[in-house]
């Protein structure tokens, strides 16, 4: 078993869970990054959301990088790491939330799908996703990304 799903694992009851599609085209020094804007706070992010009951985690990320991102293409089935950010509900409480990450290779890029009036979609290097995501964990996982 993979070492970030046993973490996932072993996490789990501590707080609650999204699961969240990173979205790759191509590979190599030609490797890309697909963000997309958050709709309150238009700050850069993955497509991510609830898991619904009885969906697998890597499908739930898959169905978000469709719903959020217009994204067509598969999610591995294992978790490529996690992170931890504050979610803010509509109440305004702020709940500590665990996002498990999955690699969600795409295979194309949609011209129509249901959030894209709320967002702007756009592709970045490795790097550059880096440096304009504000979740030190997501920051981390795509850093390791440059690496691999």
């Amino acid at each position: 078993m993979p070492d970030g799903l046993l973490q996932a694992q072993a996490i789990q009851a501590r707080a609650p869970r999204q699961s969240a599609a990173l979205p790759i085209l191509g590979a190599g020094a030609a490797l890309r990054v697909v963000l997309i804007t958050s709709r309150e706070t238009r700050r850069w992010v993955i497509p991510k959301g609830w898991i619904e009951p009885r969906e697998a985690p890597h499908r739930s990320a898959a169905r978000e990088a469709f719903e959020e991102a217009g994204l067509a293409g598969e999610a591995d089935p294992d978790p490529l790491g996690l992170y931890a950010y504050p979610k803010r509900l509509a109440s305004g409480a702020v709940r500590p939330t665990e996002v498990l990450v999955f690699r969600y290779r795409v295979a194309r890029l949609l011209h129509d799908w249901p959030e894209r009036r709320e967002r702007e979609r756009k592709l970045f290097t490795a790097e550059a996703a880096a440096a304009v995501v504000k979740e030190p964990g997501l920051a981390e996982l795509l850093r390791k990304l440059r690496s691999a």
